[in-house]
């Protein structure tokens, strides 16, 4: 018993993901001065909420007797 290779051409694929691609790239640009400082901000809040977040865990878990748990 013999098992045949798929039917299908992974160039065709390839030249398809790449032309996809490509499209993206070109549309791509860089931000501007207050986007990026936007972007900065928000992500920077984030990062802040997210680790308070996660101290208040490590508290709560670090000190259980002295809270009451």
């Amino acid at each position: 018993m013999e098992i045949s290779k798929p039917d299908f051409k992974t160039e065709a694929i390839h030249e398809e993901l790449v032309r996809k691609y490509w499209r993206v790239l070109k549309l791509a640009r860089t931000p501007t001065r207050e986007e990026f400082t936007k972007i900065a901000t928000v992500a920077a809040a984030g990062v802040l909420v997210i680790g308070m977040i996660g101290f208040v865990i490590y508290v709560c878990f670090e000190h259980q007797m002295l809270l009451g748990f």
